[in-house]
């Protein structure tokens, strides 16, 4: 009862800043770009994961957490908000508007999986989608706005791959040439990927077993069954690309983990994370909506995961030091000045200065400790002799010489003073 369920992490008070700050980069460069937040349940109707994620999945198979309500309905936990994005989407007949929709969200996901540096089973995104755009520079606007972020962020050893996965008209040649390749080998594959040799051979191609990723290298491309609307689209996302300076490599094995992908698809790798090396992912989804139930729309967006991201920062010491200072700290030496300390403190407050006092009426030393410890920039005494004078001493405790910077102002000017002090030295 008194532990964390394995694969969730407390993110506590001095970890917080560290994804405010990333949070605030992501915000700030979605409103450059256009995109508005949406916010969605954490929990849907399991079928709208069945059906927009696909049942070949390893997400769908083995990751989701699933349940029966009091409703006799089957529910399931978020394992990615694409889908429910989608949903959205449909459901608020966002599609009758005139120009595509740019949605972002950040917010937690739950997969049962292996905890490991990076990955948990409650984790958290950062995602964006967009819907209604078809062309090829939708794509590559897309992989800009993932490249601008971890540029911004300041990430170094970042290496970008693309793909195209094809359409619906392009695959079925190809899953054919998949299964012919892979038939005589069919007793050297994982036990996943021998299920998946019916139902998806191109989920082959990601697996992480050491045989079946060696047995990848020498499978057919897809390029060799492209039809030439795909092979144009690709070879336009590529050109945009290399004229806005984002050097790529092409991955014919990268098909990302989800069946919704079509033409597009992409991801970002951190190489010194190891193992989980992917810090965002994405592609083309031009049948997702109308597979969840919507009309017919093209779409095309990615995810991005936060614990991964921080992971990097920290390791590359890119987060800002942790500004947790607070304005003002109220000192009464004497019981009897107390309450006075308190109801000042309340009134900075109201006025937007971040203050703070001493709620157990300890020894003045003991107070100035504490004003210490919460980084004080100054402290407010309530002095037995000032307040005979009606004034407290202000003690500016980011001088050098905080004993000899002090001096004693008016009891009916705090709140000026401090509002003043504080704006000049922000």
């Amino acid at each position: 009862m008194t532990t964390m369920p394995r694969g969730t992490k407390d993110i506590l008070p001095s970890e917080v800043g560290a994804w405010r700050y990333v949070e605030g980069v992501l915000r700030d460069l979605c409103r450059c770009f256009g995109f508005k937040e949406i916010r969605t349940p954490v929990f849907e109707h399991t079928e709208l994961f069945q059906r927009g994620i696909g049942d070949t999945t390893d997400v769908v198979e083995k990751e989701m957490y699933t349940f029966i309500d009091r409703g006799k309905r089957s529910i399931t936990l978020r394992p990615e908000n694409t889908a429910s994005a989608v949903r959205a989407f449909i459901e608020h007949k966002m599609y009758a508007e005139p120009d595509p929709a740019k949605l972002f969200y950040i917010g937690p996901m739950f997969r049962y999986d292996r905890p490991q540096a990076g990955r948990q089973r409650q984790f958290h995104q950062f995602g964006v989608e967009l819907l209604g755009a078809a062309g090829p520079n939708a794509d590559a606007e897309i992989i800009l706005l993932a490249v601008q972020i971890l540029r911004k962020l300041g990430l170094k050893d970042l290496q970008l791959k693309i793909n195209t996965v094809g359409c619906p008209e392009c695959r079925p040649a190809y899953r054919q040439r998949l299964q012919d390749y892979y038939r005589p080998h069919l007793e050297e594959l994982c036990e996943d990927c021998r299920s998946r040799f019916d139902r998806n051979p191109m989920r082959i191609l990601d697996c992480k077993n050491e045989k079946c990723h060696a047995l990848a290298a020498g499978a057919p491309k897809l390029a060799e069954c492209l039809d030439d609307d795909c092979k144009e689209h690709f070879a336009k996302v590529q050109e945009l690309l290399k004229a806005s300076g984002v050097d790529f490599v092409i991955d014919p094995t990268l098909v990302r983990g989800l069946d919704y992908y079509t033409r597009t698809a992409f991801e970002i790798q951190y190489t010194p994370l190891g193992a989980q090396s992917a810090v965002l992912g994405g592609g083309r989804y031009d049948g997702l909506v109308e597979e969840v139930g919507g009309p017919a729309t093209p779409g095309i967006g990615f995810a991005m995961g936060m614990e991964r991201v921080i992971l990097a920062l920290e390791s590359q010491n890119l987060l800002p030091a942790a500004d947790d200072a607070i304005d003002v700290f109220a000192v009464a030496p004497k019981a009897e000045a107390a309450a006075l300390a308190f109801t000042t403190v309340e009134k900075l407050r109201e006025a937007g200065i971040c203050a703070a006092y001493d709620y157990q009426q300890r020894s003045m030393k003991a107070q100035m400790k504490a004003a210490n410890r919460l980084n004080a920039k100054y402290v407010l005494i309530f002095g037995e002799d000032e307040l005979t004078r009606n004034c407290v001493t202000l003690r500016d405790m980011q001088a050098a010489d905080k004993d000899n910077n002090q001096r004693e102002i008016p009891l009916a000017e705090i709140t000026t003073i401090l509002k003043t002090e504080v704006q000049n030295n922000e």
